[in-house]
């Protein structure tokens, strides 16, 4: 067992090494500069088209609207990262990390754009009549048969990951963080969580929709509001914080209290890697949300899709970052989510309540959304008849997560999580074409 673990760390250090990161931020580097930087000039647009337009004028081919396709991708990625992520990168490689989550960020908008268009123009309709999209439809479709076997190992990554980042290591963070907030039993907490699971997923696409559609939406903005009011009431620091972040970002920085010290490599090693672990840009999992959307035109939900990367990162990463920043919580020698429930309980009386409901409803969230993944990447694999047996399997391991040690199990999905990347990417940079061509398509005539 001992040689089994070692070889799952090995597969994940390389699932998440520098080659890795310098692809996929390389990745959203190339698609900004071959769609001209459209993630900023069509910024305000897509904002629009998503939070307020929200859907298609007309009776468009899809699923789900817009906005549900949004909310159902950000209840995946908005997370346990925005919370134990970004603390991990500051406490790691110190406040300039936070810099480099925001550049990861930003060019991560042109990579979930392009999934996005990619996802959309190659979906197919399922035998109940459903849409099925995402990197194994585009790479087996986009690219022809002689690829499918890169769409197959897209689809077993994916699925994989379902279960344990998606499912168990979710389930497993609230049971702790209300055993510990609150004193109720892991197996009580497992009991309800899948109760509320399958309430839900069993219901498939249009039910997930609907529900994450309510919930996202509160539970980002019961989050970001807590951090704002820190932010508010030592609103005299931001300036100071913010020259800190960027100053720290190209110098290295030195050791203070329980901080050990960090280099400008360390700084962008974390704040790359946990960047792209909280927005999941180039790893392929939001575009099969993306793919559910009705729309006629994939540009139009991929400028939606876009705006997934902004809210997760640009916004919600950065008001944790700031309010450890401004706290001095970052410095403590804390990490993960005890220096986030620290650095909010400095700043305001019981904001460790904050964090805590704020990871509960991240964490059921993420379950919400990965359980569709995982549903399309085992249909995929196969067939229809599957997606029931799923469900039902998927909601027993919610379960189990919340009581059972994950040290193993957390490794195993946090590498597959990782080598979801390379079909993905391998799709993305072959068809660069096809999404400036559709980008140019919808712009010239819109």
């Amino acid at each position: 067992m001992q040689a089994f673990e070692d070889l799952v760390a090995q597969i994940g250090a390389f699932a998440w090494g520098p080659p890795m990161l310098i692809l996929l931020v390389g990745t959203g580097f190339w698609l900004t500069i071959s769609l001209r930087g459209l993630q900023f000039t069509k910024l305000w647009h897509s904002l629009y088209l998503a939070l307020i337009k929200r859907k298609e004028d007309g009776d468009e081919p899809g699923d789900i609207t817009h906005f549900q396709a949004l909310m159902t991708a950000l209840s995946a990625t908005v997370g346990t990262g925005n919370i134990a992520g970004v603390a991990t990168a500051i406490a790691i490689g110190g406040p300039g990390a936070l810099f480099w989550m925001w550049i990861t960020g930003l060019v991560g908008m042109a990579t979930k754009y392009g999934e996005a268009v990619l996802a959309v123009k190659y979906r197919v309709k399922d035998e109940a009549g459903e849409m099925s999209g995402g990197p194994m439809y585009y790479i087996t479709n986009g690219l022809g048969q002689n690829w499918k076997w890169l769409g197959v190992a897209f689809a077993v990554f994916a699925s994989i990951a379902a279960f344990g980042i998606g499912n168990m290591v979710q389930s497993n963070s609230v049971a702790d963080a209300v055993q510990s907030t609150f004193n109720i039993p892991a197996w009580v907490t497992g009991l309800v969580l899948m109760a509320m699971t399958a309430a839900v997923i069993l219901g498939g696409i249009k039910s997930i929709g609907k529900v994450t559609g309510v919930l996202v939406p509160i539970m980002i903005v019961f989050y970001v509001a807590g951090a704002l009011v820190i932010i508010i009431m030592n609103i005299t620091e931001v300036p100071a914080a913010l020259a800190l972040i960027v100053k720290q970002a190209f110098a290295p920085t030195a050791a203070t209290g329980g901080f050990l010290g960090s280099t400008i490599m360390l700084s962008i090693r974390m704040g790359v890697a946990r960047g792209v672990f909280s927005n999941e840009s180039g790893l392929g999992s939001a575009p099969i949300a993306a793919a559910a959307a009705q729309t006629k035109h994939p540009v139009t939900q991929a400028l939606v899709s876009m705006t997934q990367t902004f809210i997760d990162t640009i916004v919600v990463c950065t008001m944790t970052g700031l309010v450890l920043i401004m706290t001095g919580a970052w410095s403590s020698g804390e990490t993960g989510a005890s220096l986030t429930t620290s650095a909010f309980d400095m700043g305001l009386p019981g904001g460790a309540y904050i964090v805590t409901i704020g990871l509960i409803l991240f964490a059921y969230s993420t379950i919400l959304g990965w359980s569709y993944y995982g549903e399309k990447s085992i249909e995929y694999l196969f067939g229809r008849k599957a997606v029931l047996p799923y469900r039902l399997v998927f909601v027993i391991f919610v379960g189990l997560g919340a009581i059972a040690k994950l040290n193993l199990v957390w490794n195993l999905s946090d590498t597959f999580n990782g080598l979801m990347a390379i079909p993905n990417l391998i799709g993305l940079l072959l068809l660069t074409k096809v999404i400036v061509a559709e980008t140019n398509n919808y712009f010239e005539n819109n």
